[in-house]
């Protein structure tokens, strides 16, 4: 799916739950029974089999799989639709991989989707856009599955005990050739 170029790349990831819900709509919803939304960003480095099938799959963010609930970057304004309160939260997810059964990734993207409009319609954009979205969806929608870190790393960190296979990760990008900005 080709996606219109930005001037902000933020504008680019707030519009992916809206690409994603209007997608399954109009194609995915009778063609498939599994869909993964993966940033474009990104490199397959081991196997991605089956283990990662489920009802609604969300991914550990490499930078936050060790931090404590204090540290993770939630959106913690109370007028956002995204606002997760000091004293909740279990994981911080990555936006960049959502996955699962279409009807369920539906239903995430179509209500984050939905909360996005409600922001923005008070000029409201969440500390890390659809990713913050996805993380209070995540918090009240528990995923059936949660992969590991080792499903969405990124290349610039560097490898740990934890982590022993890489899987999938963000590729180190030149910023200056892929934004307009």
């Amino acid at each position: 799916m080709e996606v219109p170029s930005s001037n902000r790349w933020q504008e680019i990831t707030l519009s992916r739950m809206e690409r994603l819900e209007k997608l399954i709509e109009s194609r995915l919803i009778n063609e498939a029974d599994y869909v993964f939304s993966l940033d474009v960003d990104t490199k397959f480095y081991g196997r991605w089999g089956s283990e990662s099938l489920g009802r609604l799959i969300g991914v550990i963010h490499p930078g936050y799989y060790q931090a404590s609930r204090e540290q993770f970057p939630y959106e913690r304004r109370p007028e956002s639709q995204a606002f997760i309160p000091h004293a909740e939260g279990d994981y911080y997810y990555g936006g960049a991989v959502i996955g699962g059964l279409v009807k369920d990734v539906y239903e995430a993207a179509k209500t984050c989707r939905e909360q996005l409009d409600i922001d923005a319609a008070k000029s409201i954009e969440a500390a890390w856009q659809e990713e913050s979205h996805l993380n209070r969806y995540f918090l009240y929608n528990k995923p059936s599955k949660v992969l590991s870190p080792e499903y969405l790393w990124q290349d610039f960190k560097a490898h740990t005990n934890e982590v022993k296979i890489i899987r999938f990760s963000q590729v180190i990008k030149n910023y200056a050739a892929v934004r307009p900005n």
